[in-house]
């Protein structure tokens, strides 16, 4: 009877060395345990909180700027952009045709305006950079109308991502507090082999007590 239990025991031992092996344990227990150390320094209760600001202070807010992004928009600006341009024409033939018609040379005509229209003045002064300005703003929205159609699924995509992070932040704590993951293999392997060991010294020592009675029969019986 204990030397059936002691082979029960052997396979129980066997079977525990052998599982981890079989589910391929010891990789998976590497790989979650980077997975934890990897994760570790983003879901820090700073970082996690940080990351939350920066979608809801940052990120939600641009999608109130994707209804000017577009297209049509655009298109409307540059016809200010080309309102620009004929006014600088205008604002070059303005001088001549003042200084004409007024019958004075054109350094005084500028002088004049300089005096009387001092915001128009400094305006036509400053008409070439406004429009070398307003037509890189006009180039980098036009570069970016892609981009912007795409920030509502982003945020969409993205919110899951951080809701999840805010509500497992705790949980993450519980589970990084485990021991090592690697050590899991040897929590069955170490049982296991103790009871291997168990039950090979039973199933040895019953088999020495088994010879030495069937020699006593032997000799009882002879004599």
């Amino acid at each position: 009877m204990i030397r059936k239990m002691m082979w029960a025991v052997l396979v129980v031992g066997v079977a525990l060395i052998a599982a981890p092996f079989v589910m391929g344990l010891p990789d998976k227990a590497d790989g979650g345990q980077q997975m934890i150390d990897a994760f570790e320094p983003i879901m820090e209760e700073q970082n996690v909180q940080l990351t939350a600001d920066y979608y809801y202070d940052v990120f939600v807010p641009l999608g109130d700027v994707v209804p000017a992004m577009t297209q049509e928009n655009i298109d409307k600006f540059n016809g200010y952009l080309a309102g620009f341009t004929a006014v600088g024409v205008d604002a070059e033939n303005m001088v001549p045709a003042l200084s004409e018609a007024m019958d004075m040379p054109e350094e005084d005509v500028q002088a004049f305006m300089a005096a009387q229209f001092v915001g128009i003045t400094t305006m036509m002064q400053q008409l070439p950079q406004m429009e070398e300005d307003f037509g890189a703003l006009l180039g980098l929205m036009e570069a970016n109308v892609a981009i912007f159609e795409q920030v509502p699924a982003g945020l969409d995509h993205y919110e899951p991502l951080v809701t999840t992070m805010q509500e497992q932040r705790v949980n993450y704590d519980k589970v990084s507090s485990l021991p090592d993951f690697t050590l899991f293999t040897w929590f069955f392997v170490i049982p296991g082999a103790l009871l291997v060991v168990l039950a090979l010294t039973g199933l040895f020592v019953g088999r020495e007590t088994d010879e030495a009675s069937v020699s006593d029969q032997h000799f009882t019986t002879a004599a």
